[in-house]
């Protein structure tokens, strides 16, 4: 597939300290772009990085209408470039997208258009294990108006840059503590969506958590407030007698792509799984109990995030003594070794580019 493409006369690519790479502060050199006018997509171009010039009447910053997602490009350790699985990635960004009335990015252009970005900034992709190259693309309303309705203009962006570990903790137990007075989502809502109000819901708990000394927090149902939905940047799961818990997708949570892969990954190791509702109740008993063994979050940006502690109505409990479990070390160990390339990809999960 083939796009509309101006290159940028100088890289900036020298400026970037590639061995200490922080999460979501630098930027590759080119960006794609499409304006959506008059009922159908104009012609998609990539062009260099840079400042997008607004009005102060763009309709999404009023009233929010966009949607994003997030996944990632990594160096394959015998040649060329793996992007993890970028369909479904296009499939959930149409759900969110009928969900907000934002016009569909159809998932051959999706996925072209990410190839085509990968490609041209290939040499921004990170060598450093544990690095690779994060890719977002979104969606907003770009009409200029003051009212509630329908906007009839969008731009559909794609910007890249070379991240490290999301969490300062790298790939080690961080801390959870439930949502308390706080509601992120219910049923009919926008829970599902990967929207921006989505996570603006979620700031002030999370800010609130960080203050105390928890790296974030883990949401409670918004009705009856005792069944657990997801953590604010990820899914969640629970190992309990041998037996993989996570929550249903019942409109409160999102499909994370890592979450579906995870539960492939253990269906295929024969562990048994279930998607059901679980309990803050349950989930603490269990711990006290021994029988819940592991808990830990699944997400794009972390892809296994160990949980160790966790803190609930005045109570802190602990998970197999802070430390990493073996099945969160073996889901780690095989979606990051599938993603460059050292272990098979019995799923088809990777996008190969030979450059």
């Amino acid at each position: 597939m083939r796009f509309e493409t101006h290159k940028v006369v100088n890289s900036r690519i020298g400026e970037v300290d590639f061995d200490h790479l922080t999460f979501g502060e630098t930027f590759s050199d080119h960006m794609f772009q499409m304006d959506y006018a008059n009922d159908e997509w104009q012609v998609p171009k990539i062009v260099p990085f840079g400042k997008i010039e607004i009005l102060p009447s763009l309709s999404a910053l009023h009233y929010g209408q966009s949607v994003f997602e997030g996944l990632k490009a990594f160096r394959d350790r015998k040649g060329g470039v793996n992007i993890f699985r970028p369909d479904k990635h296009a499939e959930r960004m149409l759900h969110s997208s009928d969900r907000l009335c934002i016009p569909r990015v159809e998932k051959d252009l999706f996925v072209g258009a990410v190839e085509a970005l990968v490609t041209l900034d290939e040499q921004w992709i990170p060598k450093k294990k544990g690095t690779s190259l994060y890719i977002r693309p979104f969606t907003f309303a770009t009409e200029d108006y003051i009212g509630v309705r329908v906007s009839e203009k969008y731009t559909f962006f794609i910007i890249t840059g070379p991240v490290g570990a999301y969490y300062k903790e790298g790939f080690n137990p961080v801390s959870l503590m439930t949502s308390g007075e706080f509601v992120r989502a219910v049923r009919g809502g926008l829970g599902e969506a990967k929207t921006a109000a989505n996570y603006a819901a979620s700031l002030l708990p999370a800010h609130e958590a960080k203050k105390k000394g928890y790296s974030q927090v883990l949401w409670l149902d918004g009705v009856h407030e005792k069944y657990i939905d997801e953590v604010g940047t990820m899914n969640i799961c629970f190992y309990k007698d041998g037996t993989l818990i996570t929550p249903p997708l019942e409109g409160t949570i999102l499909a994370g792509v890592t979450r579906d892969s995870v539960l492939q990954l253990a269906r295929h190791w024969g562990i048994k799984v279930e998607e059901r509702r679980i309990s803050i109740d349950e989930v603490m008993a269990s711990i006290k109990d021994g029988s819940m063994t592991e808990i830990f979050g699944t997400g794009t940006a972390a892809v296994i995030s160990p949980v160790g502690e966790l803190f609930h109505k005045g109570e802190t409990v602990t998970i197999n003594d802070n430390k990493t479990g073996p099945l969160a070390q073996r889901l780690f160990d095989e979606i990051t070794g599938i993603q460059v390339g050292e272990r098979p990809d019995p799923f088809g999960w990777v996008r190969h580019l030979d450059i």
